[in-house]
């Protein structure tokens, strides 16, 4: 206790501001990743310090020495592997965001703003009856796919996507691949489905959609040459002739941040009282 005591009489004013500033800060860091795969990633990387500590209490040494080589290559591999993530969180600090919000509430809006560049240009697409097949990236990353068209790395916008698909354009025969509001390439082969219970009525454009829904957990929208119809293909699963309403619903939530649902239960419930 008088260890404790004697801690406690020596803090000044400043310590205290420091404590603060370091609390305050590491806040702002869980907030930022909270609900990402960097959270993932640092509860395993707690995971792994806490073997490699017990394995050193126990004398495992052979245990011990593959946990630290593991750590020292691990950590190296994890910065190659989480490029994109630290250079978008460090993109959010330099644009102010840090202070007030974290990655999932950035990638909300991010998906607010994809959603609605590709409702708008698929409607077009669609009364117009423009072919179009549009693959929208999740986690699995579709860099192979990429390197099959021509890079573009544009902002996406409605206009752009509409004019890529325009008939006897360059870049109209083929995908176009989109990574958040990020437009990658276009003219981009995907491969075809291996399904053969498929109804003969589907053309290659849509067998090509479900057969990258069938390797990677994007999802692809396909705009139907001949008769202007809507479809998505997720999971290896085909959904047809969708209306915009429709499909701006399956696309929110295809790409929605996962998130406490309870939480959301208990928000929803709040609401409603309200």
């Amino acid at each position: 206790m008088q260890v404790l005591i004697e801690i406690f009489r020596n803090i000044g004013i400043r310590d205290i501001l420091d404590m603060a500033i370091v609390a305050f800060v590491f806040y702002k860091l869980y907030m930022l990743i909270r609900e990402t795969r960097a959270e993932q990633l640092i509860k395993g990387i707690l995971v792994l310090l806490f073997a490699t500590q017990l394995s050193e209490w126990f004398q495992l040494h052979a245990i011990n020495w593959i946990l630290r080589n593991t750590m020292t290559v691990g950590l190296i591999a994890l910065l190659i592997v989480f490029q994109p993530e630290l250079r978008r969180a460090l993109e959010y600090i330099g644009r102010t965001k840090f202070l007030t919000k974290s990655i999932v509430d950035i990638e909300h809006e991010e998906i607010k703003v994809m959603v609605e560049e590709i409702i708008e240009a698929v409607g077009s697409l669609s009364r117009q009856k423009i072919g179009a097949l549009l693959v929208l990236e999740k986690n699995t990353g579709l860099n192979e796919v990429v390197e099959t068209g021509t890079p573009l790395n544009a902002q996406i916008s409605r206009g752009l996507l509409i004019n890529i698909f325009m008939p006897n354009t360059p870049l109209h025969d083929g995908a176009v691949v989109i990574r958040k509001t990020k437009i990658l390439a276009a003219g981009c082969f995907l491969p075809l489905t291996d399904n053969n219970h498929l109804s003969k009525e589907l053309g290659t454009r849509h067998r090509a959609g479900i057969g990258m829904t069938e390797r990677s957990d994007a999802i692809v929208v396909i705009v139907s040459e001949e008769t202007g119809a809507i479809s998505v293909a997720d999971n290896g699963k085909l959904t047809r002739f969708l209306d915009l309403n429709a499909l701006n619903a399956l696309l929110t939530n295809g790409f929605k941040p996962d998130e406490n649902k309870q939480w959301q239960f208990l928000k929803l419930k709040w609401r409603h009282k309200k």
